[in-house]
């Protein structure tokens, strides 16, 4: 029964230990990848918020004194 429990132990230290070694950190791809769904994401929101941002712009310059634009 010892050594059943020895051999499970030995064969999962072992298949965790190549798991540690393959995992190398992010990529350039994946880094790419990020940057390209931040993106999609600022434009998205731009998107649908852009001419409500600009009526709220629109109303501080008209509040401000001599603020013609």
């Amino acid at each position: 029964m010892n050594t059943l429990f020895a051999n499970i132990y030995i064969g999962l230290s072992t298949v965790a230990g190549r798991l540690r070694r393959e995992e190398k950190g992010a990529t350039a791809v994946e880094y790419g990848i990020m940057v390209g769904l931040i993106a999609v994401v600022i434009i998205a929101a731009v998107g649908f918020l852009g001419e409500d941002i600009r009526g709220l712009f629109q109303q501080v310059v008209t509040a401000i004194p001599g603020g013609n634009a």
